[in-house]
């Protein structure tokens, strides 16, 4: 994490007089330099005096209107030749409303805000509290000063800073140690005594009686060339980490054995894990070299219970817990604990580290699906937002008109305005996958709005706005209202004038039919004449508010509440929400490919080809279960897909996905379209499957490349499962090819925890196939006869060495 002080840039006072109204009272340490009364009416939302409290959340440098001019720069660390555009700035606001018969209307309302540059502005709410209770006590700018003070002498100096990839697996995952070498990595450098030992050795070599850990992780060298790859893979790997690391590796530690010991895979003991972790990049001896007891020939016992494994083990030294030990100061390592002192108390903070920039507060999906999944939706249909006809349901039709750009009001008369707040944001986040997928929604919301810079906010394109005034439901500048009290979903009866449905540009282009799925006349013509399948009749009829009980869509959000109901949280409704996004985005790529010929926000579609003299080739794209289904798929999101193409998160998808490409460690395939081939089709060429299990090894071989892939297969959609498959595969060539893999993701902590979520069956089948290959590598370099490449090894599982007894 940044060593920046500045977690707080400005706090603010606001007061309600009964004579001048609205009125901004203090500003600290400075002024902001923009408009006072705007700042006021914001702290003081309308019907403030009807809550003993309420939190809003607002922005500020977000657009011309609310772009603050300091006299004095603020000062952001690492902002030095980058253009000159002012930090989006999250301000977190608390009112408050006490009863005092003494006073003029019988209360008195306060509200204290704070400016800050960090997106998870919810972990400020104790101390904010706390803030505003000394400011009733004593009002004066001291309590102000204070307060600026205390949050910016909150340490996160030895937070983990997380990359994509470690964030997404870290949001799906559960368990409450996922990264925890990263804390320990942390810890040892900011503690790091001259001459002792710095946490970027190549690999930690702690005292340990696990044999079998030390030689499933560093293959000998023997076996490597048993497979036919070549010797110089190997030192390429470890230079790659070393230099990575900055650490020559040790040579001793690429000619460990594999034997069957305590297995943290197979009997699911992860003590070492935290005791024995490396840090990222580095891979991690978890057994002494000194412990390791490679059979001469033959296999130990494979017996399927925990005890048996590790039968003959000296018993593992307890890991002391003190100062050195991340679990006994981490207790979940979703967040970065640390404290706020405020006034002599240590306030605990938890900050998280697996959210993204367009996440902001602590919203929530389930609320947001919950209060409009029953909603009544009222007013004309639009291709943009009907995608299911009458029959789209409210939560997608919300979806729809978020990524289309239109201008969507939640209206909460009478209600909190931090309610209506939440709302705002969870929209913002249902739309952009969590702000993982796409972009460009905090910088058109306003999660309070009202009456006083209406002009100003109304006239930003697809604005998302939270008002409590009923006013605006009459004001007709919306494109869909959405009542939080009523439970109404308006789409505005002009909507058909504010966004027509077509929008031709001279004339159509030739007719462009690339895989016979879709016909179009023009990427940005009439919804009329998009969608044409291949092979109806030209003259077919076709509407564009077909509806369906069971589209993929309504199928979808069922699912969804069905989990809610069953009590699944939110977390597994985040994941959910952000595959939806992302197969939107897949299929809009398909529907480029389709009407132009290419697409810029995706791989091209393709699917795997070889033959005789031909290079073989895996396929790429998105994958649909046989032809006509994809093209009843394209037909019905092509209108959402044009509207979605005409908006500015269209052109910011298309930056993304240009950086991704540019920044992957993963390259040369398509990562996404491989996994849902092993898990979703039922009969696969040979050819293809091993293809794919050895282009994998070949690519998935360092720590930004192990957690690519990991960040790909969370834990929900079944994790490592259907790379397992190739466990159990007719040819050896790839169950060795899956048993190399793994060995690779062992090599790493994460890699580690992944493949204990696996069932026993399936550790079982890596771990007997591991030691069998091991055994006969040993066995080959006592004869001195070399085991023949894997490519020439295709034997049938049923006529195997492991069935027919060798090793």
């Amino acid at each position: 994490m940044a060593t920046s002080t500045h977690h707080c840039s400005f706090v603010l006072l606001a007061e309600f007089d009964i004579d001048r109204g609205a009125q901004l009272t203090y500003q600290f340490p400075q002024p902001l330099g923009t408009d006072e009364g705007l700042l006021a009416n914001l702290m003081l939302p309308d019907g403030a005096e009807k809550h003993l409290e309420d939190w809003t959340i607002f922005f500020l440098n977000q657009t011309p209107f609310n772009t603050i001019a300091p006299v004095l720069a603020l000062e952001i660390p690492g902002s030095a030749g980058k253009e000159n555009k002012s930090e989006l700035l999250y301000v977190l606001n608390l009112v408050r409303t006490k009863h005092d018969k003494t006073v003029r209307r019988g209360a008195v309302v306060k509200a204290m805000a704070i400016c800050t540059p960090h997106p998870f502005i919810q972990i400020f709410k104790p101390v904010l509290l706390l803030a505003l209770d000394d400011y009733f006590s004593s009002p004066s700018q001291d309590c102000l000063a204070r307060l600026f003070d205390a949050i910016n002498s909150m340490d996160l100096s030895a937070a983990p800073m997380l990359t994509r990839s470690e964030k997404l697996i870290m949001r799906n995952s559960e368990r409450k140690d996922v990264f925890i070498e990263k804390f320990t990595s942390r810890t040892a450098e900011a503690s790091q005594q001259p001459g002792g030992r710095g946490y970027h050795r190549p690999t930690t070599s702690v005292g340990s009686h696990n044999s079998f850990d030390e030689g499933i992780i560093m293959r000998t060298k023997d076996s490597l060339e048993g497979r036919g790859r070549a010797s110089s893979d190997t030192s390429i790997m470890a230079s790659s980490i070393s230099h990575h690391n900055g650490a020559p590796q040790s040579p001793s530690e690429a000619s460990t054995s594999f034997s069957l010991g305590g297995s943290a895979v197979w009997v699911g003991d992860e003590s070492g894990l935290v005791e024995h972790a490396a840090p990222p990049g580095v891979a991690s001896s978890y057994g002494s070299h000194g412990s390791s007891t490679a059979p001469k020939s033959g296999r130990r016992s494979t017996d399927a219970s925990s005890s048996s494994s590790s039968h003959g083990q000296q018993q593992r030294p307890p890991l002391n817990a003190g100062t050195s030990d991340p679990r006994s100061v981490t207790k979940d390592t979703h967040y970065y604990h640390t404290t706020i002192d405020y006034k002599g108390h240590q306030l605990p903070i938890k900050m998280p580290l697996y959210t993204f920039p367009q996440e902001v507060g602590d919203y929530s999906l389930i609320q947001l699906i919950q209060t409009f999944s029953s909603a009544t939706i009222t007013g004309p249909l639009h291709p943009h937002l009907h995608s299911n006809g009458s029959l789209t349901h409210p939560i997608i039709l919300m979806f729809n008109a978020l990524v289309t750009g239109k201008r969507i009001i939640f209206l909460g008369h009478n209600r909190p305005a931090g309610q209506v707040s939440s709302y705002v944001l969870s929209a913002c986040a249902l739309g952009s996958g969590c702000g993982i997928i796409l972009r460009g929604f905090i910088e058109r919301a306003f999660p309070y709005a009202n009456l006083t810079n209406r002009d100003e906010w109304e006239s930003v394109p697809a604005y998302i706005a939270g008002v409590t005034n009923p006013i605006f439901e009459s004001s007709g500048s919306w494109d869909l209202l959405c009542d939080v009290g009523g439970g109404r979903m308006i789409v505005s009866k002009d909507i058909h004038s504010s966004h027509p449905q077509s929008g031709t540009q001279g004339g159509p282009p030739s007719l462009i039919a690339r895989t016979g799925t879709l016909k179009a006349e023009s990427s940005i013509g009439s919804e009329d004449d998009l969608g044409r399948i291949s092979g109806r009749e030209k003259e077919a009829p076709r509407s564009d508010y077909t509806a369906k009980a069971d589209s993929a869509d309504n199928v979808f959000i069922e699912d969804i509440i069905t989990a809610i109901n069953f009590h699944f949280g939110e977390t597994l409704v985040r994941a959910r929400f952000v595959e939806y996004v992302w197969r939107f985005v897949r299929l809009a790529s398909r529907y480029e490919e389709d009407v132009l010929g290419t697409t810029t926000i995706g791989f091209p579609g393709g699917s795997f080809t070889e033959g005789p003299g031909v290079t073989s080739h895996l396929g790429s794209g998105i994958v649909f279960l046989d032809d006509a289904a994809g093209s009843r798929e394209v037909l019905a999101n092509a209108s959402r897909i044009e509207g979605w193409r005409r908006t500015a998160m269209h052109r910011m998808c298309q930056e993304d996905f240009k950086h991704s490409l540019a920044g992957s460690a993963i390259r040369g395939f398509d990562v996404s379209h491989q996994l849902w081939r092993l898990r979703n089709v039922k009969h696969m060429q040979d050819a293809e499957v091993e293809l794919i299990m050895r282009t994998m090894v070949d690519a998935v071989e360092t720590y930004d490349q192990v957690t690519e892939l990991l960040s790909l297969i969370p834990p929900h959609n079944g994790g490592l499962l259907p790379l397992s498959f190739g466990l159990f595969h007719q040819q050896e060539v790839v169950r060795d090819l899956t048993v190399d893999l793994f060995t690779q993701l062992r090599m790493f902590p994460v890699g580690v925890q992944f493949l204990q979520a696996l069932n026993h069956f399936q550790r079982y089948a890596y771990v007997r196939q591991a030691h069998a290959r091991e055994s006969r590598g040993v066995t080959a370099r006592d004869t001195g006869h070399l085991a023949p490449p894997v490519p020439f090894s295709r034997t049938p599982s049923h006529r195997s060495e492991l069935n027919l007894g060798a090793g």
